[in-house]
């Protein structure tokens, strides 16, 4: 066998080894969406990629490592969005503040738009959804690999946005504002139920105009505690 037949038969193997890998993502990350991360093993995944389990160890090393590019694959397109239009808010805001409202549409509309355009999100709610409720040490551990880098960039920015604000507040209002968001992706079906009309069918401006001014409230109710000590 010559040289050129030997790289040959590397970039197949290489082509069906990313095959392999994308055939495991997508098997997963929808077993993890419907039954949760406890619940899912890593043998019903290879079953649902009709891989053997030899190729989940060599691609990710474990479950949790799994569970980790899942996430990231699902959000990085969402947390790139995100920091572009933080970067947009700061080049306007330049010397001057940093508009709290500018900062949480940034954080918020990214992720309504992929939920809305289905895609790499529409597993989204339901993903989100597990990671905030699923117990287990584990779920505290992925943080930093799958979410580390965005939270960085935005706990600055919160920050600047609320001047007033102590840190700790600053940090709760941030815990709320992304358990607000998870609840509405997570809880449409009660949305609907409180509306008596179908959620899914409000306008994504709509939807990210309710958010934001209810995040922004409740932001400045906490920065407001300061102010009045003051």
């Amino acid at each position: 066998m010559d040289s050129t037949d030997l790289s040959s038969g590397r970039v197949e193997s290489a082509l069906r080894g990313g095959v392999t890998k994308e055939r495991i993502l997508d098997a997963a990350e929808h077993l993890f969406a419907e039954h949760g991360f406890a619940a899912t093993s890593l043998r019903k995944i290879t079953a649902a990629a009709q891989v053997n389990l030899a190729s989940v160890n060599y691609h990710f090393r474990s479950k949790e490592s799994l569970i980790v590019a899942v996430l990231i694959r699902k959000m990085s397109p969402i947390n790139a969005r995100r920091i572009e239009l933080l970067d947009a808010a700061e080049k306007r805001a330049g010397e001057g503040p940093l508009m709290l409202e500018d900062v949480l549409d940034a954080f918020v509309g990214p992720v309504l738009r992929a939920r809305q355009e289905g895609g790499e999100a529409s597993n989204f709610p339901k993903l989100l959804g597990r990671v905030y409720t699923e117990p287990g040490d584990w779920v505290a551990r992925i943080f930093p690999q799958a979410l580390g880098e965005v939270a960085a960039r935005f706990r600055v920015a919160f920050l600047k946005a609320l001047p007033a604000s102590e840190f700790v507040d600053a940090m709760w209002s941030m815990h709320f504002a992304i358990g607000s968001l998870a609840h509405y992706l997570a809880a449409p079906a009660l949305l609907s139920f409180l509306l008596q009309e179908e959620a899914a069918t409000l306008d994504v401006e709509v939807v990210q105009a309710r958010l934001v001014r209810f995040m922004a409230g409740g932001m400045r109710a906490l920065a407001a505690k300061k102010e009045a000590a003051g």
